[in-house]
C-alpha cells in the first residue's frame, strides 16, 4: 500500500513526533498570549461601546467594524510587513500573537458590550444614586453580573482563537500548522501530517467547546 495513509508514512510521523509536539507547544503559547491581549482589548472596547461618551462609543464601532470585516490573514500580513518599516522588529511569535489578539479583541468587545447591556439599567442608576462613580459602578456592580452572561461566548471565542493561530503558518510562525506543512512538504507525507494536526487541534478545542455548552445550559444563554 502506497496511498496517503501507508503504514511507513505513519511510522515516519510517529518517529518525528517531536516536530508536532514543538508545534503544539508554540500553538498553546501563542493562544495564551493572544487570548490575554484579546481580553484586555475586548473589555476596554466593550466598555467603550456602552459608554454615554460619543467619542468612546465611536472608537468601539470603528474598531469592531474594521477588524471584523477584514480577513485575519491580511491583518497578520499587514503587521508582519509594516512593523519593520516603522523600525519595530519583533519575533514572528509576537507578531502572530498580537495579530490574533487584535482580531479576537473585536469579537470579545461585542461579547462584553452585549453582556453589559443585558444587565438591567436600573442597576447602574441605583449604584450612581448610592454615590458610586461610573467607573466604580461598572467595576463593582455591572461587570460582576455581566461576567456570568459573557462566559459561554467568551469560551467559544477562545476555541476560535486557538484554531485561528494556524494563520501563523503563513509567516513561518513555528506553530502546529506550520510544522505540519513543513514536515509534509519535505517528505510528501501529507495524510498523516494533517490527520495528526487535526487531532491535536481537536484535543485542544473540544474540551473548551463542551465547557462552553455546559455554561450555556447552566446560564440559559
Amino acid at each position: 500500500m502506497n496511498g496517503p495513509f501507508a503504514a511507513f508514512k505513519w511510522k515516519a510521523a510517529l518517529r518525528d513526533w517531536v516536530i508536532f509536539a514543538d508545534g503544539l507547544k508554540t500553538t498553546i503559547a501563542v493562544s495564551m498570549v493572544a487570548l490575554a491581549i484579546a481580553l484586555i482589548i475586548g473589555v476596554i472596547l466593550g466598555v467603550f461601546g456602552t459608554s454615554h461618551n460619543k467619542i468612546l462609543k465611536k472608537i468601539n464601532r470603528v474598531y469592531v467594524s474594521v477588524i471584523q470585516n477584514t480577513p485575519l490573514v491580511i491583518q497578520v500580513f499587514f503587521l508582519y510587513n509594516m512593523l519593520p518599516h516603522l523600525g519595530i522588529m519583533l519575533p514572528v511569535f509576537t507578531v502572530g500573537a498580537i495579530g490574533v489578539g487584535i482580531y479576537h479583541g473585536a469579537y470579545i468587545a461585542e461579547v462584553v458590550r452585549g453582556g453589559i447591556e443585558a444587565v438591567p439599567r436600573g442597576q447602574m442608576e441605583a449604584a450612581i444614586s448610592q454615590g458610586f462613580t461610573y467607573t466604580e459602578a461598572m467595576k463593582h456592580i455591572i461587570l460582576p453580573q455581566a461576567v456570568k452572561l459573557m462566559l459561554p461566548p467568551l469560551t467559544n471565542q477562545a476555541v476560535s482563537l486557538i484554531k485561528n493561530t494556524s494563520v501563523m503558518a503563513m509567516i513561518a510562525g513555528g506553530d502546529l500548522m506550520y510544522q505540519a506543512d513543513s514536515w509534509s512538504s519535505y517528505n510528501l507525507y501529507y495524510g498523516p501530517a494533517y490527520v495528526i494536526t487535526g487531532m491535536l487541534y481537536l484535543l485542544l478545542c473540544l474540551p473548551l467547546a463542551r465547557f462552553a455548552t455546559k455554561l450555556e445550559l447552566r446560564t440559559g444563554v
